[in-house]
């Protein structure tokens, strides 16, 4: 996809102290740069107490709010309406975020998606250091909480995204700081090119990762502000997935490269 199919004025961002050579400084001076349609894709379950950390924050030209909701049952998407009047809300059929993060971006509207937590760990203020590189030519970016530091983990988590992101740099040649981030920005047409899903809906940032490397698309991480979940722990066990993320990461090296399961009628 070229940078051309853009459209429209998006995302202004503030002006950046001079000599500041972040994305966010060389776009401050572009407003009249034409952005492609952005879908913010936000998965969620029971995430009620955290929702005011993350939808004000949106920035209004992004075209699609998409939520894509596991049933929750303490007025999540209640809240989601009340906070952002324009969301449009979404109910997965299934369990697990693997399985409402496809249907979301299945169903995504934008050009670009971004994927955000739902939980206060990725800032919506971010997103223009996530689309720059994809209008620059890369086909995913994906982020990383630890490349300025690890920080604001518990010493276990850190352990197992540190064992991940080494195993993904072994087998893939990559230098990646974290695997496991919520964060990533992708033009939607790779689903063209890199199918991304896993058959029995285990569709995390490490499968997603390896299919993209893979299929030869150009990746690139970026740091992004991390202030940690807010509430409680993370529902995901983090034993189970940090085994699961290994096997994967082997099994997409070294297996057969991943087809669409064609189904019958």
């Amino acid at each position: 996809m070229s940078i051309e199919r853009a459209s429209k004025e998006k995302l202004p961002l503030p002006d950046a102290p001079s000599g500041d050579s972040t994305p966010e400084s060389r776009l401050a001076g572009e407003k009249n740069l034409q952005w492609p349609t952005v879908t913010a894709l936000i998965c969620t379950l029971n995430e009620a107490p955290n929702l005011s950390l993350v939808l004000p924050q949106i920035p209004s030209q992004v075209d699609e709010v998409l939520l894509v909701d596991g049933h929750s049952t303490d007025g999540t998407v209640e809240l989601a309406k009340e906070l952002r009047p324009d969301i449009r809300v979404l109910y997965q059929e299934g369990r697990g975020k693997g399985v409402a993060l496809r249907y979301g971006v299945e169903e995504a509207t934008g050009e670009i998606i971004v994927t955000l937590d739902a939980d206060g760990e990725t800032d919506p203020e971010d997103m223009p250091r996530f689309i720059e590189p994809l209008l620059e030519g890369y086909d995913f970016v994906k982020g990383s909480r630890f490349a300025t530091g690890w920080k604001k983990k518990p010493p276990h988590r850190l352990l197992g995204n540190f064992v991940i992101a080494n195993t993904c740099n072994l087998l893939y040649g990559t230098r990646f700081t974290d695997l496991c981030s919520g964060y990533n920005a992708f033009w939607k047409s790779i689903l063209d090119r890199a199918y991304l899903w896993a058959e029995d809906g285990w569709n995390y940032e490490p499968l997603m990762i390896a299919r993209v490397l893979r299929a030869g698309l150009k990746v690139l991480e970026v740091p992004q502000t991390y202030r940690g979940r807010a509430g409680e722990e993370s529902k995901l066990g983090s034993w189970n997935q940090g085994l699961k993320s290994i096997r994967v990461l082997f099994r997409e090296r070294f297996g057969s490269p991943a087809r669409p399961t064609v189904k019958d009628g």
